[in-house]
């Protein structure tokens, strides 16, 4: 691997209304442990040298603290505070990072991402600047526009998972560009500011944790 410095930008800035409970969604206990301090494991088990940024909502700073405190969680991190918009928590969590090194920026709920992944899209973003690990859709897919739906061929489609990698200069230079309400992920930003996008096969169980049985899926895959 690369000896570049990498970084995992961590945003978490959910609440917990989906899952019907007032603890927000990253700090909910599965297999022992909040989901939060999986979802960090998994970047510090690939690489014990990665530099790890947390972005949470402010108001949630101090609870995350007590968590800490109450699990001996041991790894180190930077916490900083979120935007109202996601680009805007990128955009604090990149104020951490330097220009000569590999950025993953990694939803705090997907506590599953595989050490296969990790490899394969940090090794893809050195040779090719990104990586945005991908599913292909198992579903049939229609396609609904102005209360017309057809059939598309679901073979062109495919789910976005991440964490989403870029070499440091790209990414910070696109997050230069001001805020675009069709701005979706990393990719979409970086791909306005007109870099192209390198898809790497995702793992099927990086499930991004938003409903009650998503939980009980995590539930069963973290106890093993």
């Amino acid at each position: 691997m690369n000896h570049k410095q990498k970084y995992a930008i961590i945003v978490a800035g959910g609440s917990g209304k989906r899952m019907g409970n007032e603890v927000p969604k990253q700090f909910l206990e599965v297999a022992g442990l909040p989901i939060l301090m999986h979802t960090i494991n998994c970047f510090f088990s690939f690489d014990s040298e990665i530099k790890i940024v947390v972005v949470l909502p402010a108001s949630q700073h101090s609870y995350w603290n007590k968590l800490i405190e109450k699990h001996s969680f041991s790894i180190q991190h930077q916490v900083t505070k979120g935007g109202i918009e996601r680009f805007y928590s990128v955009l604090a969590g990149l104020k951490f990072t330097d220009s000569d090194s590999l950025i993953a920026i990694h939803d705090g709920v997907r506590p599953l991402v595989s050490k296969k992944t990790l490899e394969n899209c940090f090794a893809t973003a050195i040779s090719k600047g990104s990586a945005i690990p991908v599913v292909p859709a198992t579903e049939s897919i229609r396609k609904v526009h102005n209360d017309v739906n057809k059939a598309v061929n679901r073979s062109h489609y495919f789910m976005v998972q991440t964490p989403q990698i870029f070499q440091a200069e790209i990414l910070i230079n696109a997050y230069k560009q001001e805020y675009d309400c069709t701005f979706t992920d990393d990719a979409s930003v970086v791909e306005k500011a007109g870099n192209p996008i390198h898809l790497v096969e995702g793992n099927v169980e990086n499930i991004k944790i938003t409903r009650p049985i998503d939980l009980k899926i995590a539930e069963i895959l973290l106890q093993k």
